[in-house]
């Protein structure tokens, strides 16, 4: 198979500001610290990953990002809202994803039980979100806390807006949130769902845990996936090829329905290498394959469009 020299859209890449009294920290962040007891050695450029007890660990401005997507030949992001840094405050990601809208377009972290949050949501829209991200770390009944009356109102607002929904994969529990998921993908046929990190099935089980318990998933045409650099750095940390996963996500969902994102901000490495891990990743898929999941999967969910660029 011939190197991938085509477009590339990044599906999930976090923003921090290096304006630390414009946009202040939600609470003092200690490197990898919030993180560690989630996803363990070398998902978060802590010892024992991909680049050693010294890792290339950033969090890029918008402005040192969109150099880097120059030269990788990355056409364009999905900004996604840092929750460990910022929470709820999305100022930064929205006025972040302004600077370069052609190539930008911000994805907000929502508290579906908040007060605010519809009115935030309806404001933001105005400025040119594509979603929302409900991410639920911390949260001990997620059950409850994405299917009440209060967050009920939340996803029927982003149907009513057309804004995607991007839910995090949790470490722990995912499989009760199926049921839940799919209640919402049936509730709103229409509303674009986005599961972080292909919702963190169980790598080491057979078929690397992407299994019948998804079928409901796999049958509704709303439900899409992000495969990331942090699943890459996961599996990896298992004794796990990324390639052979890949390969089972796409047979089982379709290339259609799975997006790359490099996961900058919070996983480790250049934004160069992780192009590169990327590319690698594919390799066991056919050449459309590929430019799906490297390119036209992302454009169209996050953007709603089916342009090509040569």
């Amino acid at each position: 198979m011939t190197e991938y020299s085509g477009p590339i859209y990044d599906s999930h890449a976090h923003l921090i500001s290096d304006d630390l009294e414009k946009y202040p920290r939600n609470k003092p962040f200690v490197e990898g610290a919030a993180e560690d007891s989630f996803f363990g050695p070398g998902t978060i450029g802590k010892p024992g990953g991909m680049h050693g007890p010294n890792p290339h660990n950033v969090k890029p401005t918008a402005e040192q990002l969109n150099g880097w997507m120059a030269e990788e030949n990355v056409v364009g992001i999905a900004a996604v809202q840092k929750g460990l840094v910022y929470g709820t405050d999305n100022s930064y990601i929205v006025d972040a994803a302004d600077i370069f809208p052609d190539r930008m377009r911000a994805i907000i972290i929502v508290d579906p039980q908040a007060p605010e949050t519809p009115q935030m949501v309806r404001d933001y829209a105005k400025r040119g979100i594509i979603g929302i991200r409900f991410f639920g770390v911390g949260v001990k009944d997620r059950i409850a806390w994405l299917t009440t009356p209060a967050a009920l109102e939340v996803w029927t607002l982003a149907n009513e807006l057309d804004l995607l929904v991007d839910i995090e994969a949790p470490a722990h529990g995912s499989y009760a949130l199926i049921p839940v998921i799919e209640e919402m993908a049936d509730r709103f046929p229409h509303l674009r769902i986005v599961l972080d990190h292909l919702f963190l099935p169980d790598f080491k089980a057979d078929e690397f845990g992407i299994d019948a318990r998804f079928d409901g998933f796999a049958r509704r045409d709303n439900i899409t996936y992000k495969f990331t650099s942090l699943n890459m750095d996961f599996i990896r940390e298992q004794g796990i090829a990324p390639d052979e996963v890949l390969r089972r996500a796409v047979d089982f969902y379709g290339a259609d329905k799975i997006m790359w994102g490099s996961d900058i901000g919070t996983s480790s490495g250049t934004y160069a290498e992780m192009i590169e891990r990327a590319k690698i990743s594919t390799r066991l898929l056919s050449d459309e394959e590929r430019r799906a999941v490297l390119h036209d999967t992302g454009l169209r969910i996050c953007l709603r469009s089916t342009a090509t660029v040569a």
